[in-house]
């Protein structure tokens, strides 16, 4: 969930009226991030938001257990340092597929590279299937390491489930600030797609999300 493509690998779906409250909210706040001028005060409007529906709404991926006992996301405070705009530069064609337990076989198609200074580069995606939208998840080298993030990677946008920081024409907004984790992060009932070499940075990223569960 939490703006992130996946499904329930168990074959139960939570219901859809929801799912579709979750999805308007995250599109919200999303809104309200890029309306906010100041990125430090846009972070800390996206954690409040995000701490409010993983704590309370019932399409949240937490488990009954985490969320009776849930006080907040691990979420490290704002570093500018980590805020990039970027233009999508052009990269050969590639095609991903990412089999889900309900939703079949995703596809997502590469259509760019976007580079972040000195920490590398990630792949930008398209979701070639209905809806379309941009994605781009991102794996740092702390991941899966004690304190640092999710083994499987981070989502830094996938804009067909809100996660849209804004941008100008060829040009995206990627804050690494934003960096979240993906619902099985928070549940294993979940598959989500993992994000691939191309979206691997070799150095560690101290902002976003960190690990849920140590």
């Amino acid at each position: 969930m939490s703006g992130a493509p996946g499904a329930l690998t168990s074959g139960a779906r939570l219901p859809s009226l929801q799912v579709l409250d979750w999805r308007r909210r995250v599109h919200d706040l999303y809104a309200a991030v890029r309306a906010e001028g100041d990125p430090r005060q846009a972070h800390d409007l996206w954690r409040r938001g995000r701490d409010d529906l993983f704590g309370s709404h019932p399409a949240s991926a937490l488990t009954e257990a985490d969320r009776a006992e849930f006080g907040g996301l691990p979420l490290p405070a704002y570093d500018p340092d980590y805020r990039f705009e970027a233009a999508v530069e052009p990269a050969e064609p590639q095609r991903m597929e990412v089999p889900t337990g309900t939703d079949g076989v995703v596809p997502f198609e590469r259509i760019g590279v976007v580079r972040l200074g000195d920490l590398g580069t990630l792949d930008v995606w398209w979701l070639a299937s209905y809806g379309g939208g941009i994605f781009v998840p991102l794996k740092d080298a702390s991941a899966g390491r004690p304190g640092g993030t999710y083994g499987g990677g981070r989502y830094l946008l996938d804009t067909v489930k809100g996660a849209d920081l804004g941008g100008d024409g060829d040009r995206l907004v990627l804050d690494l600030n934003f960096a979240y984790n993906p619902s099985c992060a928070y549940d294993e009932a979940w598959a989500c797609p993992l994000a691939p070499p191309g979206d691997t940075l070799r150095v560690p990223i101290p902002v976003g999300e960190r690990t849920w569960h140590a």
